[in-house]
């Protein structure tokens, strides 16, 4: 069994290093372009779409305090192929999103030093994490601790130093842009924008995995899920706000000239506050993408030993290291997808588009399997009568993550299309092996649940 060691402080932790205080920085620029400027609106609405999943998390994870997070709500809620298919699904986030985070730190730490070739420091980034990883959930979350507190530390210093600029020498836009946009926004493009958006929090959901190794009760997950995504969305409109208002090009400058969104941010910082804050956010965004790929392993490997206790994938992979009690073949597995992803990727030109276009499918379609989890599980399995979080939270929820999966790029449509057909191959070609269901797949009588089982508290 995993061991149980992580206090609420921990999970936290590992949220908001998944989520990353200064993820707006990467998308800045597109969102920009795309919102017509309205990027602290963006930011807004998405929080609000997050937050109808959040409730959700909490919902299960109160009844279904398992690793595997969605997975298992999914089975539960709805049944085991419903199960498989939301954790399949999940796994297409959770295994690019390490490789995700293992680019931009190669790319971030290449750009500083321009004769080590990025991939270099991808590469090494994936060792010094990953060794933390088996170490233990504790000391990765200490460590991750650390990282997290110079990120915030860092966009409080950039909060101070914008105010100050705006004091002294007012707004490069109109104070109401970030908001209202630059000459006006409409509802398409401020969801288009949502869209991608959405990446900077996916995270938030990650603590759900870790649900047997927390140290207190089953309430404890819910309530560090819906902090983290508060936090983080309180941190990311601030932050966005200010940049806005010092912008000191227009969205339809960054439209016309694609490849200056990127370093859209750290032109903002350059011009309006200083080279050293450029300089510094490059630095610090150089190093923390691998402790949210760090986290975002931890995480994956949970949802693997969960599918795999459940027989849905290789037995194997739901071995558990009798020293340091984490899921060793899970993780290395992870780990190993990822490096080979993100090393890929930093060696081809347009590696980070590709993955940034396919990663928030996978996890939106999970979501919505979630929100029919919680009206399977509760009103229609517990006959349940609490209809806001039961059923309305859950049908919005719902409804927000398939508006944005329509959303979404043809390419993101069409691998999260191609990964699930091939997970139904998967899933099929397994089907013997769950026909005999193991201990863990058996209820408290001895009775065969149909879905992944629950274990006693």
């Amino acid at each position: 069994m995993l061991r149980r060691s992580l206090s609420s402080r921990d999970l936290i932790v590992y949220g908001l290093l998944f989520i990353g205080p200064l993820a707006p920085v990467g998308v800045f620029g597109v969102l920009d372009a795309r919102s017509h400027g309205s990027v602290a609106l963006v930011y807004l609405v998405a929080t609000l779409a997050m937050a109808f999943t959040a409730v959700s998390y909490a919902q299960m994870s109160r009844k279904v305090p398992q690793a595997g997070s969605v997975y298992a709500y999914a089975g539960i809620g709805i049944g085991r192929p419903a199960g498989f298919a939301a954790g399949w699904l999940a796994m297409l986030d959770y295994l690019l999103i390490p490789a995700v985070g293992y680019l931009f730190c190669g790319i971030a730490l290449h750009s500083l030093v321009p004769s080590v070739p990025a991939w270099v420091f991808t590469a090494l980034a994936f060792v010094s994490t990953t060794l933390l990883n088996l170490f233990g959930v504790q000391l990765a979350a200490r460590v991750g601790f650390v990282v997290l507190v110079v990120e915030i530390v860092l966009l409080a210093v950039f909060v101070v130093a914008a105010i100050v600029v705006l004091i002294m020498d007012g707004p490069a836009r109109p104070w109401t842009s970030p908001a209202l946009g630059v000459g006006g926004t409409t509802t398409a493009a401020v969801m288009g924008a949502v869209s991608v958006a959405v990446l900077s929090f996916l995270g938030f959901d990650a603590i759900a995995s870790f649900a047997e190794e927390n140290t207190g009760d089953e309430r404890q997950v819910g309530r560090a899920v819906l902090f983290c995504l508060g936090v983080a969305g309180l941190l990311f409109v601030v932050q966005t706000y200010l940049a806005g208002l010092l912008m000191p090009v227009s969205p339809h400058h960054l439209a016309q000239a694609p490849a200056e969104q990127g370093t859209a941010f750290y032109t903002m910082t350059r011009t309006a506050v200083g080279v050293w804050m450029q300089r510094a956010f490059a630095v610090v965004k150089g190093v923390g993408p691998a402790f949210t790929a760090m986290a975002a392993v931890a995480a994956a490997s949970r949802l693997l030993y969960g599918m795999a206790r459940d027989r849905g994938l290789p037995k194997a992979l739901a071995s558990v290291d009798p020293r340091s009690r984490v899921p060793r073949a899970a993780l290395l597995t992870t780990a190993a997808v990822s490096l080979v992803v993100s090393v890929w990727a930093a060696r081809r030109a347009d590696g980070l588009d590709v993955l940034v276009s396919i990663v928030n499918m996978g996890a939106l379609a999970a979501f919505t399997l979630l929100h029919v989890s919680v009206v399977g599980y509760y009103v229609i399995r517990r006959g349940s009568r609490r209809w806001i979080p039961h059923l309305v939270v859950p049908a919005l929820g719902a409804a927000v993550s398939i508006w944005i999966m329509v959303s979404a790029t043809t390419l993101a449509k069409l691998v999260a299309a191609a990964w699930l057909v091939v997970g139904a191959v998967v899933y099929v070609a397994g089907g013997r092996s769950r026909t005999s269901l193991s201990p863990a797949g058996r209820g408290a009588g001895g009775t065969e649940t149909g879905a992944p089982s629950v274990p006693g508290r």
